[in-house]
């Protein structure tokens, strides 16, 4: 494993905060180095502030968040090419992504491939452990840097699960190398919406390959809680922080904020609050929790690691080490031959439970049919979120209408191509339906629609029929 990049304390870029950042960047107790969403990012047009802060030294690292290492299908080139092209551009001495899928379906399934729009949890199972491992390797072998995977807070439980969370971990990290990236808001998150104790998690991690740390806020809802990144970090993220801290001196740790931006004095409280954690840390050990006998132990007793070879099972050590090479190469073999069946597996469950949530088929057997209600509305209110942040001018013209129009929309439209064409279909939708009932509203909807549709005259476009019906509604009125 490479040696890790030491980072120090920082926050994720965002535009709304760039000059606050900037302020704080390279003062003491402001901020080391930044994070940045991979997405957001336009290699031959890298904003200023990000240009302003690579010149005085400042450490930016692109965090991916549509990869989707965790689904069935094998990861696209072009993602992976401008993934890597992020990293050049910044001249990042790593790049991140998340330990989960956000799209399903497809050709593997043959079933219409559908869009999440969000982060959802892998089965922590062997299938989806072999397909991960797999995955991880492709994007290794595409990427200029080293890569860390995110643990992702999630409100749902798979069915049949295998492993804990600190397990399946701890096989990614053996079988493939890769860093993690361990978010303690997300362990949080987890605590409350299932029951997963964070210190036992802890517990089970190889806390040496974390390449550095998320701290965020959220809110708690009718007993669940959401990871908003738009709320004050609470006490009991910087808890779980500081006990993450006293197994292990994290590289670095970054404080998450997307939303809800709060006064830059109020961001600097609360990288002092984390900084404060560290330095009250007392590390138990160097690169393991706890005694490293104990830590042994533990990690056999969960079956991360072979039990300890009796003395009538121990061989030379050449020998010892030709064996170990052939039983690595005979397992990877196998995973090779098993992996499409694996794949397929995993792409049928993973479509069932996407399309639940995104267009309201039947909820696949073992879920929690409340919970999976929980999710199939945070996942409707993030589009409506982020379509409002790629076309603001469309909750200008709807006004208040806007969420729930959206919202109504999502139920039965599934995305299918991103944010921006989302934008576009859910202006059809308005403009074919005639609601809201306001020819002065839908004649802004349509004139921000023919804008943006494409650049072919509109009586050449498919989508012509669209413009005729919606001057029919129009007429009505």
């Amino acid at each position: 494993m490479e040696q890790i990049a030491q980072l120090g304390t920082g926050i994720g870029w965002r535009p709304e905060i760039a000059d606050a950042v900037e302020r704080m960047a390279g003062t003491d107790g402001g901020v080391d180095w930044v994070e940045v969403v991979a997405e957001n990012v336009c290699p031959g047009h890298i904003a200023e502030s990000l240009l302003r802060l690579r010149e005085r030294g400042v450490t930016v690292v692109p965090h991916g968040v549509s990869l989707g290492l965790g689904g069935a299908d094998r990861p696209d080139e072009q993602r992976l090419r401008s993934l890597a092209e992020r990293a050049e551009a910044l001249g990042a001495p790593l790049v991140t992504e998340h330990i989960a899928f956000v799209r399903a379906g497809g050709a593997l399934t043959a079933s219409p491939l559908l869009e999440a729009g969000h982060l959802l949890p892998v089965p922590r199972t062997r299938d989806a452990l072999d397909v991960l491992c797999e995955n991880v390797r492709i994007a290794q072998d595409a990427l200029p840097v080293p890569l860390a995977l995110e643990n992702i807070a999630a409100l749902i439980n798979w069915p049949g699960e295998e492993m804990t969370e600190g397990q399946f971990l701890y096989d990614l990290v053996d079988r493939t190398g890769v860093r993690l990236l361990i978010d303690v808001a997300n362990l949080h998150t987890n605590h409350v919406n299932r029951g997963e104790d964070p210190a036992k998690a802890l517990g089970e991690l190889p806390v040496e390959a974390i390449a550095y740390v998320h701290v965020a806020g959220g809110f708690e809802r009718d007993g669940v809680w959401h990871d908003s990144h738009a709320h004050p970090v609470p006490r009991q993220v910087l808890d779980i922080l500081a006990d993450l801290a006293s197994r292990v001196t994290p590289p670095g740790v970054l404080l998450e904020r997307d939303d809800n931006f709060p006064e830059p004095g109020e961001l600097e409280r609360e990288l002092g609050a984390i900084r404060g954690v560290l330095e009250k840390a007392e590390v138990r050990g160097p690169g393991i929790p706890g005694d490293s006998a104990a830590a042994l132990r533990k990690a056999r007793s969960v079956g991360a690691l072979a039990p300890e070879p009796t003395a009538a099972e121990t061989v030379p050590a050449a020998k010892e080490a030709v064996d170990e090479k052939a039983v690595e190469e005979a397992v990877e073999e196998a995973v090779e031959e098993a992996a499409p069946a694996a794949r397929q597996r995993l792409g049928l469950a993973q479509a069932a439970l996407l399309s639940a949530l995104v267009a309201g088929t039947p909820v696949p057997e073992g879920f929690d049919r409340v919970r999976l209600g929980v999710q199939a509305r945070a996942l409707a209110a993030k589009r409506a979120d982020v379509v409002a942040k790629v076309a603001p001018e469309l909750p200008e013209i709807l006004g208040s209408s806007y969420r729930p129009s959206f919202v109504a929309y999502a139920q039965g439209h599934p995305m299918t191509d991103g944010y921006r064409r989302d934008a576009l279909s859910f202006a059809e939708h308005v403009l074919l339906t005639g609601r809201p009932d306001d020819a002065d509203v839908l004649r802004e909807v349509r004139r921000w629609w023919l804008e943006r549709s494409g650049p072919a005259p509109l009586s050449q476009r498919p989508t012509a029929r669209l413009a005729r019906a919606t001057r029919r509604v129009l007429l009505r009125r």
